[in-house]
């Protein structure tokens, strides 16, 4: 890293998975219409008190009931819209790295084809159950007793453009798991899809429970990403969550899977002790897989008050030169009929210590803005996709000398 270029030796970024902030004008495409995953949450509930959130203005960014739109705000704040089609993980966490789509994944909502599942039974030698589009918790009470007496993997994907793989722990051991997805991932790359989702589940039929040790396996990103500019430059990234799986390991120096989101932020902590310098690159899962996907408004809102809890403890953590970064990928309103994502604004929600006031970002043209932003910040000049808005921070200091 250029000490004397990068006006920060350390950005911290954080997604809130399926956090969003109000329906995108072309959401009506998604049938996501009026969807405000932020907005209807704390509506539902009779407010939602987020106060460390509002203090870097969240408020500002919305009205949301419960949050005062009227605090000190002491970060850089507004929102964020996606120019790829599209409402997954994928597409929204490399639009934030600087991959814009033109076309969005293929999905199958009818099941995958006949070609498709031949090969994948060709290549692991069984045939499959299910290929059908169902929620995670559905597929495997209705599959999972056929699967322990069958043996064979259950296929299912979702209105998202994944292939998902359900096997009970007991049946198909983790790691040959991991490598059917391998084998998946390779058989479905001429197809377009975009991840391949390990889904291992325990228990007994009437009690089957999904454990945390899914793993996404997506293709790789078609141009260059920010995290290929890092590591050009020799800056280290640490992706925590799903970070490395989303990216196909690309440009990540070290990856650390987490069991949720208290686990997440509890190794971004420690990776904020070992790493002083370069990019950790967080995804906090909770809020889109536990909650919005199942339609638990109160489980969605006590997730975002955990994270609002737990916030003090990442700002103590940072140091003049560091930059954090809190944003999202796309919608996922518990409220909504359905548990699909939905296509939203995601809040942006940027802050350093050397910031003397908050300052209103506006509406940003695309998830890429905050990728050249980090660009920008860590003194990496390759020319990426997205305009930096590190230079509408008036608000920052001078660059402290070390």
């Amino acid at each position: 890293m250029d000490e004397n270029k990068a006006p920060f030796k350390r950005v911290v970024f954080i997604v809130l998975d399926g956090v969003g902030i109000g329906a995108l004008p072309d959401a009506d495409l998604y049938g996501d219409a009026g969807a405000a995953s932020l907005q209807h949450c704390a509506e539902a509930l009779g407010g939602i008190d987020l106060p460390n959130l509002a203090r870097l203005g969240l408020g500002r960014i919305a009205p949301i009931r419960g949050v005062d739109p009227n605090a000190l705000a002491t970060a850089a704040y507004g929102k964020m819209r996606e120019r790829s089609p599209g409402k997954d993980t994928t597409t929204g966490h490399w639009e934030i790295a600087g991959c814009i789509l033109d076309h969005p994944f293929a999905t199958f909502p009818d099941g995958f084809t006949d070609e498709i599942v031949d090969a994948f039974c060709k290549a692991i030698g069984t045939g499959v159950i299910g290929n059908v589009k169902a929620s995670g918790t559905e597929i495997i009470e209705q599959f999972g007793s056929e699967h322990i007496e069958t043996g064979m993997p259950i296929l299912y994907t979702s209105v998202d453009s994944v292939f998902q793989i359900a096997a009970h722990n007991d049946v198909i051991p983790l790691e040959r798991l991991y490598e059917i997805c391998r084998i998946a991932r390779d058989v479905i790359n001429p197809f377009r899809i975009g991840r391949v989702i390990a889904r291992p589940f325990a228990g007994r039929p009437g009690s089957f429970k999904r454990t945390t040790d899914r793993r996404d396996f997506s293709m790789e990103p078609p141009v260059d990403i920010l995290m290929d500019l890092l590591a050009r430059q020799g800056i280290p990234v640490v992706g925590i969550g799903k970070i490395d799986d989303i990216f196909a390991f690309r440009g990540i120096s070290e990856g650390r899977h987490t069991k949720g989101n208290a686990h997440g932020i509890d190794e971004t902590l420690r990776a904020m002790e070992a790493f002083p310098e370069g990019l950790i690159f967080v995804n906090l899962i909770d809020f889109d897989m536990l909650y919005g996907h199942r339609n638990d408004i109160e489980g969605y809102a006590g997730a975002l008050a955990e994270f609002d809890g737990r916030l003090p403890e990442l700002l103590g953590a940072l140091t003049d030169r560091d930059l954090l970064i809190i944003t999202s990928d796309h919608g996922c309103d518990p409220t909504m009929p359905g548990t699909d994502h939905t296509r939203e604004y995601v809040p942006l929600l940027t802050y350093s210590p050397q910031m003397t006031a908050g300052y209103d970002l506006g509406i940003r043209d695309t998830f890429a803005d905050a990728g050249a932003t980090v660009a920008e910040s860590l003194g990496v000049s390759a020319s990426m996709a997205g305009t930096s808005f590190l230079g509408e921070m008036a608000t920052l200091k001078a660059t402290p000398s070390d």
